[in-house]
Protein backbone atom coordinates (compact mmCIF):
# COMPACT_ATOMS: atom_id res chain seq x y z
CA UNK A 1 0.00 0.00 0.00
CA UNK A 2 1.51 3.38 -0.97
CA UNK A 3 2.14 5.63 2.21
CA UNK A 4 0.55 8.76 2.88
CA UNK A 5 1.88 12.23 2.47
CA UNK A 6 0.67 14.75 4.96
CA UNK A 7 0.50 17.99 4.09
CA UNK A 8 -0.13 20.74 6.28
CA UNK A 9 -1.21 24.43 4.97
CA UNK A 10 -0.73 27.52 6.35
CA UNK A 11 -4.53 28.92 7.23
CA UNK A 12 -4.92 32.80 7.18
CA UNK A 13 -8.45 34.01 8.57
CA UNK A 14 -8.42 37.30 5.78
CA UNK A 15 -7.89 34.65 3.07
CA UNK A 16 -9.95 31.12 3.62
CA UNK A 17 -10.09 30.77 -0.08
CA UNK A 18 -6.38 30.48 -0.46
CA UNK A 19 -6.71 27.74 1.09
CA UNK A 20 -9.10 25.99 -0.04
CA UNK A 21 -7.86 26.30 -3.74
CA UNK A 22 -4.61 25.03 -2.38
CA UNK A 23 -6.23 22.12 -1.01
CA UNK A 24 -8.30 21.12 -4.00
CA UNK A 25 -5.68 21.18 -6.20
CA UNK A 26 -3.21 19.18 -4.25
CA UNK A 27 -5.94 16.72 -4.52
CA UNK A 28 -7.15 17.19 -7.85
CA UNK A 29 -3.51 16.44 -9.53
CA UNK A 30 -2.04 13.75 -6.60
CA UNK A 31 -1.56 9.56 -7.50
CA UNK A 32 -1.23 8.85 -3.86
CA UNK A 33 -3.13 8.84 -0.70
CA UNK A 34 -2.32 12.59 1.20
CA UNK A 35 -4.00 13.98 4.10
CA UNK A 36 -4.35 18.13 4.06
CA UNK A 37 -4.87 19.79 7.22
CA UNK A 38 -4.46 23.89 8.10
CA UNK A 39 -2.87 25.20 10.27
CA UNK A 40 -4.72 27.38 11.96
CA UNK A 41 -3.53 29.39 14.56
CA UNK A 42 -6.41 29.92 17.01
CA UNK A 43 -6.21 26.15 17.10
CA UNK A 44 -2.67 25.72 18.50
CA UNK A 45 -3.54 28.64 21.06
CA UNK A 46 -6.33 26.60 22.20
CA UNK A 47 -4.11 24.00 22.81
CA UNK A 48 -1.11 26.43 24.32
CA UNK A 49 1.06 25.25 22.02
CA UNK A 50 1.66 28.24 20.37
CA UNK A 51 2.55 31.52 22.99
CA UNK A 52 4.32 33.87 21.15
CA UNK A 53 3.63 37.62 21.66
CA UNK A 54 1.69 39.18 18.26
CA UNK A 55 4.65 40.56 15.49
CA UNK A 56 4.10 43.52 14.10
CA UNK A 57 6.35 42.37 10.94
CA UNK A 58 4.18 38.86 10.49
CA UNK A 59 2.27 38.99 7.17
CA UNK A 60 0.17 35.94 7.90
CA UNK A 61 -1.14 34.12 10.79
CA UNK A 62 1.28 30.95 9.99
CA UNK A 63 4.64 32.95 9.67
CA UNK A 64 5.95 31.21 12.68
CA UNK A 65 3.56 28.02 13.58
CA UNK A 66 4.32 26.52 9.91
CA UNK A 67 7.24 25.58 12.02
CA UNK A 68 4.54 23.19 13.79
CA UNK A 69 4.35 20.63 10.76
CA UNK A 70 6.38 18.24 12.97
CA UNK A 71 4.81 18.49 15.71
CA UNK A 72 1.63 17.96 14.40
CA UNK A 73 2.74 14.97 11.86
CA UNK A 74 4.53 13.36 15.64
CA UNK A 75 7.69 13.57 14.31
CA UNK A 76 6.83 10.47 12.26
CA UNK A 77 7.70 10.48 8.60
CA UNK A 78 7.91 12.73 5.71
CA UNK A 79 5.37 16.09 6.06
CA UNK A 80 5.26 18.77 3.92
CA UNK A 81 4.32 22.22 4.73
CA UNK A 82 3.36 24.95 1.80
CA UNK A 83 1.89 28.55 2.77
CA UNK A 84 -1.78 29.21 1.35
CA UNK A 85 -1.26 31.02 -1.31
CA UNK A 86 -0.40 28.47 -3.83
CA UNK A 87 -2.19 26.85 -6.92
CA UNK A 88 -1.02 22.95 -7.85
CA UNK A 89 -0.50 22.02 -11.50
CA UNK A 90 1.64 18.53 -10.80
CA UNK A 91 1.57 15.69 -8.77
CA UNK A 92 2.80 16.41 -4.80
CA UNK A 93 4.01 12.23 -5.06
CA UNK A 94 6.79 13.67 -7.60
CA UNK A 95 8.44 15.01 -4.87
CA UNK A 96 9.26 11.60 -2.71
CA UNK A 97 12.27 11.29 -5.42
CA UNK A 98 14.18 13.48 -3.68
CA UNK A 99 13.44 11.97 0.26
CA UNK A 100 17.29 11.26 2.05
CA UNK A 101 17.00 9.97 5.37
CA UNK A 102 20.75 12.25 6.22
CA UNK A 103 18.36 15.58 5.41
CA UNK A 104 16.35 17.58 7.48
CA UNK A 105 14.51 19.34 5.15
CA UNK A 106 14.05 20.28 1.44
CA UNK A 107 12.80 23.66 -0.15
CA UNK A 108 13.48 25.51 -3.17
CA UNK A 109 16.20 27.86 -2.29
CA UNK A 110 15.50 30.80 -3.37
CA UNK A 111 17.75 33.90 -4.20
CA UNK A 112 14.56 36.37 -3.45
CA UNK A 113 15.36 39.75 -2.74
CA UNK A 114 12.21 41.75 -3.12
CA UNK A 115 11.95 45.76 -3.17
CA UNK A 116 10.98 47.07 0.49
CA UNK A 117 7.33 47.73 0.05
CA UNK A 118 3.50 46.28 1.06
CA UNK A 119 2.18 43.19 -0.36
CA UNK A 120 -1.26 41.67 -0.21
CA UNK A 121 -4.07 43.73 1.89
CA UNK A 122 -1.33 46.20 2.68
CA UNK A 123 1.49 44.19 4.81
CA UNK A 124 4.96 45.34 4.71
CA UNK A 125 7.45 43.13 2.38
CA UNK A 126 10.00 42.69 4.03
CA UNK A 127 13.50 41.45 2.70
CA UNK A 128 15.77 38.76 4.57
CA UNK A 129 18.61 35.84 3.65
CA UNK A 130 16.93 32.62 2.60
CA UNK A 131 13.16 34.94 2.07
CA UNK A 132 10.72 32.40 0.78
CA UNK A 133 12.45 29.05 1.49
CA UNK A 134 9.84 28.40 4.51
CA UNK A 135 7.51 28.82 2.40
CA UNK A 136 7.38 25.48 1.12
CA UNK A 137 9.51 23.23 3.26
CA UNK A 138 9.19 18.70 2.91
CA UNK A 139 10.53 18.03 6.72
CA UNK A 140 11.50 15.05 7.62
CA UNK A 141 9.83 14.68 10.84
CA UNK A 142 12.32 12.11 12.45
CA UNK A 143 15.64 13.51 11.43
CA UNK A 144 17.54 15.28 14.98
CA UNK A 145 17.61 18.56 13.41
CA UNK A 146 13.91 18.52 12.84
CA UNK A 147 12.90 17.11 16.58
CA UNK A 148 14.82 20.16 17.83
CA UNK A 149 11.35 22.06 16.27
CA UNK A 150 9.75 21.83 19.48
CA UNK A 151 6.39 24.37 20.89
CA UNK A 152 9.41 25.69 23.35
CA UNK A 153 11.84 26.43 20.61
CA UNK A 154 9.18 27.48 18.39
CA UNK A 155 7.43 29.98 20.69
CA UNK A 156 11.07 31.02 22.23
CA UNK A 157 13.54 31.48 18.93
CA UNK A 158 13.36 34.54 16.89
CA UNK A 159 12.09 35.15 13.28
CA UNK A 160 15.41 34.75 11.58
CA UNK A 161 16.65 31.87 13.18
CA UNK A 162 13.48 29.60 12.66
CA UNK A 163 13.01 31.01 8.58
CA UNK A 164 16.26 30.87 7.99
CA UNK A 165 16.65 27.32 8.79
CA UNK A 166 19.12 27.54 11.46
CA UNK A 167 18.04 24.30 13.10
CA UNK A 168 19.70 22.16 10.50
CA UNK A 169 23.04 22.49 9.49
CA UNK A 170 24.08 23.83 5.65
CA UNK A 171 24.42 20.58 4.15
CA UNK A 172 20.78 18.83 6.02
CA UNK A 173 19.01 21.48 3.81
CA UNK A 174 17.90 19.78 0.62
CA UNK A 175 17.34 21.32 -2.74
CA UNK A 176 13.91 20.90 -5.24
CA UNK A 177 13.62 22.19 -8.67
CA UNK A 178 12.63 25.82 -8.56
CA UNK A 179 9.25 24.26 -10.56
CA UNK A 180 7.57 23.27 -6.76
CA UNK A 181 7.44 27.11 -5.08
CA UNK A 182 7.35 29.12 -8.49
CA UNK A 183 7.28 33.00 -7.35
CA UNK A 184 4.45 34.63 -9.58
CA UNK A 185 6.05 37.62 -10.50
CA UNK A 186 9.49 36.53 -9.77
CA UNK A 187 10.59 33.64 -11.39
CA UNK A 188 10.26 33.00 -15.50
CA UNK A 189 8.11 31.63 -16.91
CA UNK A 190 8.61 27.76 -18.08
CA UNK A 191 9.49 28.47 -22.29
CA UNK A 192 6.31 24.93 -21.91
CA UNK A 193 3.99 23.96 -19.47
CA UNK A 194 3.37 24.82 -16.24
CA UNK A 195 5.38 25.39 -12.92
CA UNK A 196 4.61 22.49 -10.47
CA UNK A 197 3.06 24.66 -8.30
CA UNK A 198 2.34 28.83 -8.36
CA UNK A 199 3.22 30.44 -5.60
CA UNK A 200 1.34 34.20 -5.11
CA UNK A 201 3.68 35.97 -3.07
CA UNK A 202 3.11 39.27 -3.64
CA UNK A 203 -0.37 39.07 -3.71
CA UNK A 204 -3.29 36.35 -5.27
CA UNK A 205 -6.55 36.80 -7.56
CA UNK A 206 -8.36 36.70 -4.23
CA UNK A 207 -7.84 40.31 -3.88
CA UNK A 208 -9.05 43.07 -5.68
CA UNK A 209 -5.67 44.83 -6.83
CA UNK A 210 -4.01 41.28 -7.68
CA UNK A 211 -6.37 40.44 -10.55
CA UNK A 212 -3.85 40.41 -13.38
CA UNK A 213 -1.10 38.03 -12.20
CA UNK A 214 -0.04 35.19 -13.78
CA UNK A 215 -2.56 31.79 -14.08
CA UNK A 216 -5.11 34.45 -11.73
CA UNK A 217 -7.63 32.95 -14.77
CA UNK A 218 -6.68 29.40 -13.38
CA UNK A 219 -6.52 30.15 -9.92
CA UNK A 220 -10.29 32.16 -10.48
CA UNK A 221 -11.98 29.11 -12.44
CA UNK A 222 -11.01 26.59 -9.14
CA UNK A 223 -12.11 28.81 -6.46
CA UNK A 224 -15.40 29.85 -8.38
CA UNK A 225 -15.58 25.89 -8.42
CA UNK A 226 -15.66 25.58 -4.43
CA UNK A 227 -17.41 28.97 -4.28
CA UNK A 228 -19.74 30.07 -6.92
CA UNK A 229 -20.57 33.23 -5.45
CA UNK A 230 -16.63 34.03 -5.06
CA UNK A 231 -15.86 37.49 -5.02
CA UNK A 232 -12.24 39.33 -4.68
CA UNK A 233 -11.66 40.78 -1.42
Amino acid sequence: MTEQLDIYIGWDSREPIAYEVAKSTILKHASIPVGVEPIVLENLVSRNAYTRDIDPLASTEFTYSRFFTPWLANYKGWALFCDCDFLFFSDVADLLQYRDPQKAVYCVKHDYTPKEGTKMDGKIQTSYPRKNWSSFMLFNCEHPSVRKLTPELINRESGAYLHRMQWAADDEIGEIPTAWNWLEGWNEKPATGTPNAVHFTNGGPWFKDWQDVEYGDVWRKEALKIDPDFKPI
